[in-house]
Protein backbone atom coordinates (compact mmCIF):
# COMPACT_ATOMS: atom_id res chain seq x y z
CA UNK A 1 0.00 0.00 0.00
CA UNK A 2 2.38 2.66 -0.93
CA UNK A 3 -0.17 5.67 -0.56
CA UNK A 4 -1.47 3.84 2.35
CA UNK A 5 -3.43 6.96 3.93
CA UNK A 6 -2.94 10.37 1.49
CA UNK A 7 -6.00 12.17 0.93
CA UNK A 8 -5.79 11.81 -2.47
CA UNK A 9 -6.21 7.82 -1.91
CA UNK A 10 -8.52 8.34 0.93
CA UNK A 11 -10.71 10.27 -1.12
CA UNK A 12 -10.45 8.35 -3.99
CA UNK A 13 -11.33 4.97 -2.29
CA UNK A 14 -14.23 6.45 -0.68
CA UNK A 15 -15.52 8.04 -3.46
CA UNK A 16 -14.95 4.62 -5.71
CA UNK A 17 -17.30 3.17 -2.85
CA UNK A 18 -20.12 5.48 -2.81
CA UNK A 19 -18.67 6.74 0.45
CA UNK A 20 -18.59 9.54 2.26
CA UNK A 21 -16.72 10.29 6.09
CA UNK A 22 -20.02 9.97 8.32
CA UNK A 23 -19.98 12.98 11.39
CA UNK A 24 -21.97 10.87 13.48
CA UNK A 25 -19.18 7.77 14.06
CA UNK A 26 -16.55 10.99 14.36
CA UNK A 27 -14.58 9.95 11.51
CA UNK A 28 -11.43 11.96 10.49
CA UNK A 29 -8.80 10.05 9.19
CA UNK A 30 -5.34 10.46 9.50
CA UNK A 31 -3.42 11.67 6.46
CA UNK A 32 0.10 12.66 7.27
CA UNK A 33 1.64 9.55 6.89
CA UNK A 34 5.03 10.32 9.24
CA UNK A 35 2.24 10.90 11.94
CA UNK A 36 0.98 7.35 11.26
CA UNK A 37 4.56 5.82 11.56
CA UNK A 38 4.90 7.85 14.85
CA UNK A 39 1.82 5.90 16.34
CA UNK A 40 3.59 2.88 15.33
CA UNK A 41 6.71 3.50 16.68
CA UNK A 42 5.63 5.04 20.33
CA UNK A 43 3.41 1.72 20.57
CA UNK A 44 7.15 0.04 20.59
CA UNK A 45 5.07 -3.53 19.03
CA UNK A 46 6.57 -6.58 19.30
CA UNK A 47 5.46 -9.96 18.22
CA UNK A 48 4.40 -10.61 21.64
CA UNK A 49 1.88 -7.95 22.01
CA UNK A 50 -1.93 -8.35 20.71
CA UNK A 51 -3.21 -4.93 19.20
CA UNK A 52 -6.50 -3.69 19.91
CA UNK A 53 -7.49 -0.83 17.41
CA UNK A 54 -10.96 0.46 17.90
CA UNK A 55 -11.81 2.37 14.74
CA UNK A 56 -10.27 0.56 11.57
CA UNK A 57 -10.94 2.94 8.81
CA UNK A 58 -10.03 1.78 5.57
CA UNK A 59 -7.51 -0.54 7.83
CA UNK A 60 -4.09 1.92 7.10
CA UNK A 61 -2.88 1.65 10.37
CA UNK A 62 -3.80 -1.76 11.04
CA UNK A 63 -1.73 -2.72 8.05
CA UNK A 64 1.37 -1.09 9.21
CA UNK A 65 1.07 -2.67 12.62
CA UNK A 66 -0.05 -6.34 11.56
CA UNK A 67 3.64 -7.42 10.56
CA UNK A 68 5.03 -6.23 13.37
CA UNK A 69 2.21 -7.88 15.94
CA UNK A 70 1.47 -11.34 17.21
CA UNK A 71 -2.18 -10.43 16.84
CA UNK A 72 -4.16 -7.04 15.78
CA UNK A 73 -7.72 -6.96 16.90
CA UNK A 74 -9.42 -4.24 15.07
CA UNK A 75 -12.77 -2.89 15.52
CA UNK A 76 -15.12 -0.63 13.24
CA UNK A 77 -18.60 0.32 13.55
CA UNK A 78 -19.36 1.25 10.09
CA UNK A 79 -19.64 -1.86 7.74
CA UNK A 80 -19.40 0.25 4.80
CA UNK A 81 -15.68 1.23 5.94
CA UNK A 82 -14.80 -2.46 7.09
CA UNK A 83 -15.62 -3.64 4.07
CA UNK A 84 -13.00 -1.40 2.41
CA UNK A 85 -10.89 -2.22 4.63
CA UNK A 86 -11.37 -6.21 4.58
CA UNK A 87 -10.09 -5.89 1.20
CA UNK A 88 -6.56 -4.28 2.33
CA UNK A 89 -5.97 -6.53 4.73
CA UNK A 90 -6.90 -9.53 2.94
CA UNK A 91 -3.56 -11.20 2.87
CA UNK A 92 -2.70 -10.08 7.01
CA UNK A 93 -3.13 -13.42 8.15
CA UNK A 94 -2.72 -12.20 11.56
CA UNK A 95 -5.67 -9.85 11.85
CA UNK A 96 -9.09 -10.34 13.39
CA UNK A 97 -11.95 -7.88 12.08
CA UNK A 98 -14.99 -6.75 14.65
CA UNK A 99 -17.63 -4.81 13.37
CA UNK A 100 -20.15 -3.48 16.11
CA UNK A 101 -19.59 -0.62 18.45
CA UNK A 102 -16.66 -0.97 20.91
CA UNK A 103 -18.79 0.30 24.00
CA UNK A 104 -21.47 -1.50 25.19
CA UNK A 105 -22.87 1.45 27.16
CA UNK A 106 -20.69 4.59 28.28
CA UNK A 107 -19.18 3.09 31.35
CA UNK A 108 -18.47 -0.27 29.76
CA UNK A 109 -16.90 -1.89 27.12
CA UNK A 110 -18.29 -4.17 24.57
CA UNK A 111 -18.04 -7.68 25.70
CA UNK A 112 -17.62 -9.36 22.91
CA UNK A 113 -14.14 -7.40 21.87
CA UNK A 114 -13.13 -8.22 25.08
CA UNK A 115 -13.45 -12.00 24.84
CA UNK A 116 -11.88 -12.09 21.55
CA UNK A 117 -8.91 -10.05 23.11
CA UNK A 118 -8.48 -12.79 25.82
CA UNK A 119 -9.05 -15.57 23.43
CA UNK A 120 -5.94 -14.01 21.01
CA UNK A 121 -3.79 -13.38 24.15
CA UNK A 122 -4.29 -16.84 24.71
CA UNK A 123 -2.57 -17.97 21.30
CA UNK A 124 0.78 -15.55 21.94
CA UNK A 125 3.06 -16.84 24.60
CA UNK A 126 3.95 -13.66 27.02
CA UNK A 127 0.55 -11.67 25.28
CA UNK A 128 0.78 -8.40 26.02
CA UNK A 129 -2.35 -5.90 25.44
CA UNK A 130 -1.38 -2.33 23.52
CA UNK A 131 -4.11 -0.07 22.08
CA UNK A 132 -3.24 1.29 19.33
CA UNK A 133 -5.58 3.90 17.46
CA UNK A 134 -6.46 6.92 15.42
CA UNK A 135 -10.01 6.77 18.34
CA UNK A 136 -13.07 8.98 17.24
CA UNK A 137 -13.51 12.17 19.25
CA UNK A 138 -16.96 10.33 20.63
CA UNK A 139 -15.75 7.32 22.09
CA UNK A 140 -11.99 8.45 23.10
CA UNK A 141 -12.76 8.97 26.73
CA UNK A 142 -14.69 6.02 27.69
CA UNK A 143 -12.63 3.49 25.48
CA UNK A 144 -9.03 4.86 27.28
CA UNK A 145 -10.69 5.06 30.89
CA UNK A 146 -12.83 1.65 30.69
CA UNK A 147 -9.51 -0.25 29.46
CA UNK A 148 -8.05 0.56 32.97
CA UNK A 149 -10.82 -1.54 34.94
CA UNK A 150 -10.74 -4.81 32.89
CA UNK A 151 -9.17 -8.05 32.41
CA UNK A 152 -6.57 -7.54 31.29
CA UNK A 153 -5.24 -4.12 31.48
CA UNK A 154 -3.27 -2.90 28.66
CA UNK A 155 0.22 -2.72 28.90
CA UNK A 156 0.14 0.54 26.87
CA UNK A 157 -2.00 2.54 24.81
CA UNK A 158 -0.59 4.94 21.91
CA UNK A 159 -3.57 6.97 20.83
CA UNK A 160 -5.06 10.01 18.69
CA UNK A 161 -7.36 11.76 20.77
CA UNK A 162 -8.49 15.29 20.85
CA UNK A 163 -5.99 17.95 22.44
CA UNK A 164 -8.49 19.27 25.20
CA UNK A 165 -9.11 15.74 26.32
CA UNK A 166 -4.86 15.13 26.15
CA UNK A 167 -4.26 18.15 28.70
CA UNK A 168 -7.21 16.92 30.96
CA UNK A 169 -5.34 13.54 31.37
CA UNK A 170 -1.86 15.03 31.77
CA UNK A 171 -3.67 18.51 33.85
CA UNK A 172 -1.72 19.29 37.43
CA UNK A 173 -3.99 20.52 40.32
CA UNK A 174 -5.42 23.89 40.00
CA UNK A 175 -6.12 24.54 36.60
CA UNK A 176 -9.45 24.48 34.85
CA UNK A 177 -8.95 20.73 33.03
CA UNK A 178 -7.90 19.05 36.46
CA UNK A 179 -10.76 16.42 36.86
CA UNK A 180 -11.98 12.79 38.03
CA UNK A 181 -10.51 11.84 34.94
CA UNK A 182 -7.06 13.72 35.25
CA UNK A 183 -6.81 11.91 38.77
CA UNK A 184 -8.61 8.39 37.16
CA UNK A 185 -5.66 8.21 34.44
CA UNK A 186 -2.26 9.78 36.48
CA UNK A 187 -3.62 7.45 39.71
CA UNK A 188 -3.02 4.38 37.67
CA UNK A 189 -0.86 5.34 34.71
CA UNK A 190 2.16 7.13 33.55
CA UNK A 191 0.61 9.40 30.67
CA UNK A 192 2.65 12.12 28.34
CA UNK A 193 1.37 13.65 24.77
CA UNK A 194 4.01 12.91 22.17
CA UNK A 195 2.84 15.47 19.38
CA UNK A 196 -0.03 18.05 19.08
CA UNK A 197 -1.69 17.73 15.81
CA UNK A 198 -3.69 20.71 13.93
CA UNK A 199 -6.54 19.87 12.28
CA UNK A 200 -4.91 19.99 8.41
CA UNK A 201 -3.41 16.17 9.08
CA UNK A 202 -6.86 14.91 8.96
CA UNK A 203 -9.69 14.62 6.35
CA UNK A 204 -12.53 16.14 6.87
CA UNK A 205 -10.39 18.37 9.11
CA UNK A 206 -11.99 18.91 12.83
CA UNK A 207 -12.15 22.06 14.42
CA UNK A 208 -10.15 21.11 16.96
CA UNK A 209 -5.96 20.62 17.37
CA UNK A 210 -5.52 16.96 18.44
CA UNK A 211 -2.94 15.13 19.99
CA UNK A 212 -1.06 11.87 19.90
CA UNK A 213 -0.81 10.61 24.03
CA UNK A 214 1.17 7.47 25.08
CA UNK A 215 -0.96 6.10 28.25
CA UNK A 216 1.37 3.19 30.34
CA UNK A 217 -0.23 1.59 33.24
CA UNK A 218 1.46 1.29 35.84
CA UNK A 219 1.64 -1.87 38.54
CA UNK A 220 3.30 0.29 41.17
CA UNK A 221 0.41 3.29 41.10
CA UNK A 222 -1.90 0.59 41.24
CA UNK A 223 -0.81 -0.99 44.50
CA UNK A 224 -2.24 2.25 46.06
CA UNK A 225 -5.43 1.75 45.26
CA UNK A 226 -7.03 -1.17 47.70
CA UNK A 227 -10.69 -1.05 45.81
CA UNK A 228 -10.67 0.49 42.59
CA UNK A 229 -14.01 0.03 42.08
CA UNK A 230 -14.79 2.49 45.59
CA UNK A 231 -12.23 4.37 44.25
CA UNK A 232 -13.32 4.86 40.71
CA UNK A 233 -17.42 6.05 41.89
CA UNK A 234 -16.45 7.92 44.40
CA UNK A 235 -14.09 9.98 42.30
CA UNK A 236 -16.70 10.66 39.97
CA UNK A 237 -18.73 11.59 42.83
CA UNK A 238 -16.03 13.85 44.33
CA UNK A 239 -15.95 16.12 41.03
CA UNK A 240 -19.87 16.28 40.05
CA UNK A 241 -19.77 19.52 41.31
CA UNK A 242 -16.13 21.38 40.67
CA UNK A 243 -17.00 24.68 42.66
CA UNK A 244 -18.62 23.30 45.61
CA UNK A 245 -16.27 22.90 48.52
CA UNK A 246 -14.75 19.53 49.58
CA UNK A 247 -16.76 18.91 52.85
CA UNK A 248 -19.92 19.62 50.78
CA UNK A 249 -18.84 17.14 47.94
CA UNK A 250 -17.16 14.30 49.99
CA UNK A 251 -20.00 14.34 52.00
CA UNK A 252 -22.44 14.09 48.75
CA UNK A 253 -20.33 11.33 47.83
CA UNK A 254 -20.14 9.41 50.92
CA UNK A 255 -23.69 10.52 52.06
CA UNK A 256 -24.77 6.78 52.54
CA UNK A 257 -22.36 5.34 54.51
CA UNK A 258 -20.89 8.44 56.73
CA UNK A 259 -22.27 11.17 58.52
CA UNK A 260 -21.29 14.88 58.26
CA UNK A 261 -19.07 14.51 61.41
CA UNK A 262 -17.63 11.36 60.48
CA UNK A 263 -16.39 13.38 57.24
CA UNK A 264 -15.65 15.79 58.97
CA UNK A 265 -12.90 14.35 61.26
CA UNK A 266 -11.37 12.37 57.56
CA UNK A 267 -10.75 16.04 56.45
CA UNK A 268 -9.21 16.88 60.01
CA UNK A 269 -7.10 13.91 60.66
CA UNK A 270 -6.02 14.49 56.71
CA UNK A 271 -5.04 18.40 57.53
CA UNK A 272 -7.37 19.22 54.54
CA UNK A 273 -9.42 22.53 55.54
CA UNK A 274 -13.07 22.26 54.73
CA UNK A 275 -13.15 25.09 52.00
CA UNK A 276 -11.04 23.51 50.02
CA UNK A 277 -11.96 22.00 46.87
CA UNK A 278 -11.29 19.22 45.13
CA UNK A 279 -9.69 20.52 42.32
CA UNK A 280 -6.83 21.91 44.73
CA UNK A 281 -5.83 18.28 45.56
CA UNK A 282 -2.87 16.21 44.33
CA UNK A 283 -3.46 12.64 43.12
CA UNK A 284 -1.49 11.49 46.20
CA UNK A 285 -4.23 13.60 48.21
CA UNK A 286 -7.14 12.13 46.41
CA UNK A 287 -6.15 8.50 46.94
CA UNK A 288 -5.37 9.12 50.45
CA UNK A 289 -8.88 10.96 51.08
CA UNK A 290 -10.73 7.96 49.13
CA UNK A 291 -8.81 5.52 50.93
CA UNK A 292 -9.85 7.04 54.52
CA UNK A 293 -13.69 7.36 53.94
CA UNK A 294 -13.45 3.67 52.64
CA UNK A 295 -11.89 2.24 55.59
CA UNK A 296 -14.59 4.12 57.80
CA UNK A 297 -17.14 2.96 56.05
CA UNK A 298 -16.50 -0.39 56.71
CA UNK A 299 -15.40 0.38 60.01
CA UNK A 300 -19.02 1.80 60.39
CA UNK A 301 -20.65 -1.64 59.06
CA UNK A 302 -21.74 -4.12 61.63
CA UNK A 303 -19.83 -7.85 62.17
CA UNK A 304 -21.71 -10.36 60.27
CA UNK A 305 -23.62 -12.15 62.93
CA UNK A 306 -22.32 -15.45 64.53
CA UNK A 307 -23.76 -18.98 64.68
CA UNK A 308 -24.48 -19.03 68.44
CA UNK A 309 -24.70 -22.92 68.23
Amino acid sequence: MTERQTLSFLAKTLERAGLQPKTKYGQNFLVDLNLLDILVKGAEIEKTDVILEVGTGVGSLTKLMAPLAGEVITVEIDRDLQALAAKELRASTNVTMLSFDALRNKNNLRDEMLVTVREKMATVPNARLKLVANLPYNVATPIISNLLTVDPVPHKMVVTIQKELAQRIIAAPGCKDYSALTIWMQSLCDCQILRILPPSVFWPSPKVDSAIIQVVPNPEKRKRIVDLNYFHTHLRALFFHRRKFIRSQLHTATQDDLTKPQVDQILEQLGHEPNLRAEQLTVEQIIDLLEATRLMTLANKPLPATDPT
